[in-house]
């Protein structure tokens, strides 16, 4: 009996089969494709983070401690890969002689570093001219003496005199904030900035050079193995782990600089708004593809009740009938199930070059697992459920009704306002999470323990639900209490037939409605999920932006008088603009900020300059009162609730006289608030008008010039200007700043989760439209019959048809556009610690949301033209098949 229903199925209801099982296989392959993707990046993020890493560990030998001795406890201590010793000795000062002239700087530091150290610690140093080994300049020090290789520099130290060494080679270090860090401080002890002025010796020259020096540390690099768990935050957890275990084993002699727990400490937190971003984004869409299962087994269930009413009369038992339909249940399960993934498995294949998505096999396997256990769950709770339910409260007799008769009072839900409380909760919730002392994710600096306010999530998942609901409701009306304007609507289609149109579509309102609502919420999943994809790349590029300026910027180093003139010599071939921006630094009251001194008129055809970069006025309204009015200021937000400011105060600023060196007070005028601006610190600073800056401190020096490039060949003119100004300057790209900035969210490509769920809300889209109207229809074959029977012409029959397929189309689209836009504005404001800087407002990627409205007009529009041809069969023909 088993094998001749499973045959039967097969051969007279395999389009209900296939529909039910393409809902499994987008379930399955949908998680098990997100939970590969969202394993493997965190894998990425942690390696990532060991890569960044230049020196692993810093081990600072403490004062009385044998230096020696702390070398070999670190050597033995177990994950070192190696460890070299380094000295460094304060500096009073260098000097140099260049063409006629002596230059003299400040205090700085001078590093001993052992043979090997740059073939273990490769990313720490990197040379720019001369010889890579020997006595090495920083970059800054040249650029301030105007020393090159094969001058001679003098080295004064405290208590060792002044001694002479002959340049090799000008170098830079790309990481010296850990170099020179504190080591053992809190990140708010920490240097504002590196040492400007630095040089580095072989250690026998530097041992002779500090010869009775006062001022000298030694430290131990470490480079540890790279052999750490996948995930970051347990990456975080043994290296902070063994740090702590190695300062108690030299008891007290040796601290632990941790650069490597550091970067993994910033990782662990984007591997954790990662998972976020699966559960916002990932899970409602397996949610709507079980949806759309269980709508596709719903979509037959007059159809399953009849034949389970038929084996009864038969004489089978309920335990038969129940065997049965788990044989359904099991088909469509265990078969979409394996399609889910397989599909799952082609997707990693194409999207990502591997199955398994860059995860491990293991973890892959699991999530497999996880997801064709899903599947299976799914499809019991679409078709068993469903069997056993009607087998105990479904009688014989009821079967043979038409739903419509059976089921004639409303749904519990729409009778006590289910949807009107889920709405009013979701927005109690967004106003709690979206405050401005809310964080979403909470990971304290050093702390092993993260934690996540996963309550906001309610927001829109109650948003998401009461949405539909609410739509289910409105649809219902509309389809019980509006006949006649359906009628009027049907009427330029089924013409004489309207009347009795608008009368099935509302004797049939529940199945449309649910239909309706189906498409509505596969649309809001695409909308939602590209506009955020959308809106974070921006956000993405405007840091980037801001961080480096514009598309490149050449950065003068401090103290170099270059005059704005100097921008022609910038302008080569593929620059379209060159704007000089000054910088100092000023004191208001005790606090020292940066200031900025811009041409208002000019900057904006350099760089990009939001509104959400203000307060106050917009950008162009704030940029033309500098303009009109030289002496005002914009200022932070901390400034002006620090010092009571109000619109027009005068703001005195202390800044050095460029002729007499001294401090000398310059009133201005608060104009307005800037929160970000190009180039700028993300703590408090002033912006300013560059001609009136100038004639205060006497001298136009710029600080940086911007170019604009027209955002094409950013890499190839940077390289040019490089080799034009040599170590004069620092010449950097918005390609280069982009990978520098990112996080390691970003370098596992948002897009990568983002491009997962826009190809599946594309196929959920075009099935919650196309699947369960093409059933819907095929179950109404027996409808189509006998009125074709009673005299409805092939016309009138494709116009009833055309008119559920308008209707349901209208209402879905319009409706999945409402809630997506609804979700996306809850997502971005909730997710804001995702977003840096927040976002102005959602970037909408058109394209996209057109082809997913295509698809989903395609695929209804496929069902209805079935539909028709269907109904165009014999009506004798087709009421014999049924």
């Amino acid at each position: 009996m088993i094998t001749s229903w499973a045959r039967s199925l097969a051969r007279h209801r395999a389009g209900r089969l296939l529909a039910a099982m393409t809902g499994i296989a987008l379930a399955v392959a949908l998680v098990a494709s997100l939970g590969s993707f969202l394993t493997a990046s965190k894998a990425t993020m942690t390696q990532r983070a060991i890569r960044s890493v230049a020196v692993d560990w810093q081990v600072e030998v403490q004062p009385g401690a044998d230096a020696n001795s702390v070398l070999r406890q670190v050597r033995s201590d177990p994950g070192t890969r190696a460890a070299l010793p380094v000295a460094y000795a304060r500096t009073t000062g260098f000097s140099a002689q260049a063409q006629g002239s002596t230059q003299t700087t400040g205090p700085g530091v001078a590093l001993g570093l052992p043979p090997g150290y740059r073939n273990l610690f490769p990313d720490a140093i990197r040379s720019l001219s001369g010889s890579p080994t020997g006595v090495l300049l920083a970059q800054q020090t040249a650029s301030n003496l105007h020393a090159a290789p094969g001058d001679t520099v003098t080295v004064r130290l405290p208590g060792a005199g002044a001694r002479q060494v002959r340049v090799d080679g000008v170098v830079d270090l790309p990481q010296a904030d850990s170099l020179f860090q504190k080591v053992g401080a809190p990140t708010q002890s920490q240097p504002a900035a590196p040492p400007d002025n630095v040089i580095l010796l072989p250690t026998a020259q530097f041992t002779s050079l500090t010869r009775g020096a006062t001022t000298l540390t030694n430290q131990i690099h470490v480079a540890r193995d790279s052999r750490l768990p996948a995930d970051p935050a347990a990456a975080f957890s043994a290296v902070t782990g063994a740090a702590h275990h190695l300062e108690a084993k030299t008891a007290g002699g040796a601290l632990v600089g941790n650069n490597l727990g550091a970067a993994l400490d910033s990782a662990r937190q984007d591997a954790l708004y990662a998972q976020i971003l699966f559960l916002f984004l990932g899970v409602p869409g397996a949610v709507l593809a079980a949806a759309l299962t269980a709508a596709v087994a719903s979509a037959g269930g007059q159809r399953r009740r009849q034949e389970q009413g038929l084996l009864r009369l038969r004489g089978l038992r309920p335990r038969q009938v129940t065997a049965l339909a788990g044989l359904e249940a099991a088909l469509v399960g265990g078969v979409g199930g394996f399609a889910g993934l397989g599909i799952a498995a082609l997707t990693g294949r194409l999207a990502f070059g591997a199955v398994s998505f860059g995860a491990s096999a293991g973890t892959w396997a699991i999530w497999y697992g996880i997801a064709f256990v899903l599947g299976a769950a799914v499809a019991a709770c679409a078709v068993l459920v469903p069997a056993l339910r009607d087998l105990r409260s479904v009688t014989v007799s009821d079967t043979r009704k038409e739903a419509g008769v059976r089921a004639t009072r409303s749904p519990w839900w729409l009778r006590y306002g289910l949807d009107f409380a889920l709405l009013i909760g979701s927005w109690l919730v967004f106003r709690a999470s979206s405050g401005n002392q809310y964080a979403l994710v909470l990971a304290p600096e050093g702390v092993p323990t993260l934690s996540v306010s996963y309550w906001a999530f309610l927001g829109p998942a109650l948003l998401w639900i009461g949405a539909a609901l609410l739509l289910w409701r409105l649809t219902l009306l509309a389809l019980t209490h509006g006949r006649p304007a359906l009628a009027r609507l049907a009427r330029p289609l089924t013409a004489a037939l309207a009347g009795t149109t608008a009368a099935v579509l509302s004797r049939r309102r529940r199945p449309l409605a649910r239909s309706v609502v189906l498409l509505a919420l596969a649309v809001s999943f695409a909308v939602s999920t590209a506009v955020f994809n959308s809106t974070y790349h921006q956000q993405a590029e405007a840091d980037a932006r801001l961080t480096n300026g514009a598309d490149v910027t050449v950065t003068q180093p401090p103290g170099a008088h270059v005059p704005p003139r100097a921008a022609s010599t910038l302008k080569v071939s593929g620059v379209r603009h060159v704007e000089p921006v000054q910088h100092r630094f000023a004191y208001v009251g005790s606090d020292l900020q940066d200031l900025y001194g811009v041409r208002p008129g000019t900057i904006a055809h350099a760089t990009s300059l939001q509104d959400a970069y203000f307060a106050g006025g917009t950008a162009q309204q704030l940029m033309r009162s500098l303009a009109q009015r030289p002496d005002n200021l914009l200022v932070s937000v901390e400034t002006v609730h620090d010092f009571q400011l109000s619109p027009g105060d005068t703001v005195n600023l202390r800044v050095q006289d460029a002729r007499t060196k001294a401090l000398r007070t310059v009133p201005f005028h608060y104009a307005g608030i800037v929160k970000e601006f190009p180039t700028a610190p993300k703590d408090s600073f002033f912006v300013a008008n560059a001609a009136y800056v100038a004639r205060a401190t006497g001298s136009d020096a710029v600080g940086a010039f911007l170019l604009d490039t027209g955002g094409t060949h950013q890499q190839q003119i940077a390289g040019h200007l490089r080799k034009q100004l040599g170590t004069s300057a620092t010449v950097t790209d918005l390609t280069q700043t982009r990978g520098a900035v990112g996080t390691s969210l970003t370098s596992v490509d948002l897009a990568g989760l983002t491009r997962i769920e826009l190809a599946f809300a594309v196929l959920l889209a075009a099935g919650a439209g196309g699947l369960v109207l093409a059933l819907g229809l095929a179950e109404r074959r027996r409808t189509f019959a006998i009125a074709t029977v009673l005299g409805a012409k092939p016309g009138q029959l494709r116009g009833m048809v055309l008119t559920e397929a308008l209707l349901l189309t209208a209402g879905g689209l319009a409706g999945g556009a409402l809630i997506g836009w609804a979700l996306s504005e809850m997502l971005v404001k909730v997710l804001t610690g995702v977003f840096d800087p927040p976002p102005a407002s959602l970037s909408v990627p058109s394209g996209y949301l057109i082809l997913t409205a295509g698809a989903a007009v395609a695929a209804v529009l496929a069902a209805a033209l079935n539909g028709i041809r269907s109904a165009g069969r014999p009506a004798v023909e087709e009421l014999r098949d049924l």
